[in-house]
């Protein structure tokens, strides 16, 4: 029963993260397609935490979600300064 449950899960995370994939896609400024790569991160961090439960080792995988977690965080941090420090690089050419 869980097990579907679980299933479940997985496959609504799965079906937003290709939300975000198509929005990183098409987005016109740099600004939303970092706001929908951190969304992904996200995602990504719930994925996995889903998948511990659906494999019975939550502890190894929530290991592995927080560290990714921190990866995503600093990534975003790291972009947000450079296009702070770069406001140029941020904007997009209208032809």
């Amino acid at each position: 029963m869980t097990s579907v449950l679980y299933g479940w899960l997985v496959l609504v995370i799965v079906a937003l993260s290709l939300v975000m994939v198509y929005r990183v896609a098409i987005a016109k400024t740099v600004f939303d397609r970092l706001l929908a790569a951190g969304a992904m991160g996200t995602s990504a961090i719930a994925l996995l935490a889903v998948t511990g439960f659906l494999f019975e080792r939550p502890d190894m995988f929530v290991d592995l979600a927080l560290g990714y977690a921190l990866l995503n965080f600093v990534g975003t941090v790291a972009v947000g300064k450079y296009l702070e420090r770069n406001p140029s690089s941020g904007e997009e050419d209208e032809a």
